[in-house]
């Protein structure tokens, strides 16, 4: 458990009887870090030490059905944690990158999107005009307002100033606001560049609907988690209804799930958070699914994902034929030092590493001088309230 930036994250590390053979395994819940480090070391660690490291498939179904009551985002990123770590170890045996294994390149790189908010439209602007100076092509985009403003962008202390949460949010207000935020892009931008933005489902699915119309005329690449998981079943009729693509699944901690997602027509873009879902064998099963159906991917990957989790997203885009979009996060000086081989953007694309496994290691004595904190996602997520008091999802 590290925090170089200051946001948790959770490797599992995998021995083998061979020296300095190991694997690494993405296991990042952020908001629940510890309990996924106690269920990985009092209750996997008994069941897969002296295990084959090849037999994958059985090992992950081993885990997964051991706990009787099976699924959700802690028993899933612990089990992706020594998921990913096992095809680490496959890819060093075999002297391949892990990419090669899935079958090989599909794409000479990954295009990747970033994030550019400010507390005005101008702000927001100017950040998505440095981003495409850099070579990106793809820019998600919020803007802030007033009291806690909208998600991932500043807002205006006090902004409701006769309300009981002077710092609230108000869904109606940002159903006004943010269709002049694309309005003005599309003006200064042109269509030289491809739009995104999260609404971090805080929407009904009425008013998810009205949003993506509203936002029709500025031709956004996706729309991204406009209802709250609580309305996934929704989720069909939302799509039907919108002329912007939805990207889904960040928050799903469970396979099933995301396969009815795919199933039922809920999702043009796949978002997931390979860790919560178990790791690497179940994300490549989702992926030929999403392939099959017409749905892409658009990877969750945000600083809440460490380096070996970033390369097991990698390994999946430059494979499958259903790649869409990949978000990127740029590393602190920090987290290079922890993990020697994080992937660096370059050109707006991601690159995957040509060595044996991931290709990231992890230098565990640099990892311990940057402990987590705990609480911390807790504390802002408390405070995301509308102006009258009322909890809204974060």
């Amino acid at each position: 458990m590290t925090a170089p930036e200051g946001t948790p994250l959770v490797v599992v590390r995998v021995d083998t009887s061979e020296p300095g053979l190991y694997g690494l395994g993405c296991a990042t819940f952020t908001q629940r870090y510890a309990a996924v480090a106690a269920a990985v070391d009092d209750h996997l660690a008994p069941l897969v030490i002296g295990r084959h490291p090849a037999d994958i498939e059985d090992i992950t179904r081993l885990i997964h059905y051991s706990s009787y009551w099976r699924g959700g985002p802690v028993l899933n990123n612990a089990l992706s944690g020594v998921d990913q770590a096992l095809w680490d170890i496959t890819g060093k045996r075999a002297g391949m990158p892990v990419y090669e294994l899935l079958g090989g390149r599909s794409r000479a790189a990954v295009e990747v999107y970033s994030h550019a908010a400010g507390a005005t439209i101008d702000e927001t602007l100017e950040q998505a005009e440095a981003l495409i100076d850099q070579g990106y092509r793809n820019v998600r985009l919020q803007v802030g307002g007033p009291g806690l403003g909208t998600y991932g962008a500043p807002g205006t202390p006090g902004g409701y100033p006769r309300s009981p949460h002077p710092d609230g949010w108000d869904a109606e207000r940002y159903l006004r606001a943010t269709p002049g935020l694309f309005a003005a892009a599309r003006d200064r931008l042109g269509d030289r560049v491809n739009l995104m933005h999260d609404v971090h489902s805080r929407l009904t699915p009425k008013q998810a609907v009205v949003l993506a119309r509203a936002l029709e005329p500025y031709r956004l690449s996706f729309l991204e988690d406009v209802v709250a998981p609580e309305y996934y079943d929704r989720l069909p009729e939302v799509r039907a209804a919108s002329p912007v693509p939805i990207a889904v699944g960040e928050q799903i901690g469970a396979v099933t799930d995301a396969a009815r997602l795919i199933r039922h027509g809920g999702v043009d873009l796949l978002r997931l958070h390979t860790s919560a879902v178990g790791g690497l064998t179940p994300t490549r099963k989702l992926v030929a699914l999403a392939e099959l159906c017409g749905v892409r991917t658009a990877f969750h990957s945000p600083g809440d994902i460490s380096p070996v989790g970033v390369a097991a997203n990698l390994a999946v885009d430059i494979s499958t034929p259903a790649f869409g979009y990949q978000e990127s996060h740029t590393y602190n000086d920090a987290t290079h030092e922890v993990f020697p081989g994080t992937p660096v953007v370059r050109d707006g694309h991601l690159y995957p590493s040509n060595a044996p496994g991931w290709g990231v290691d992890l230098d565990e004595k640099a990892a311990l001088r940057y402990p987590p904190t705990k609480f911390l996602h807790e504390r802002w997520a408390a405070q995301v309230r509308r102006p009258d008091g009322g909890l809204e999802p974060p």
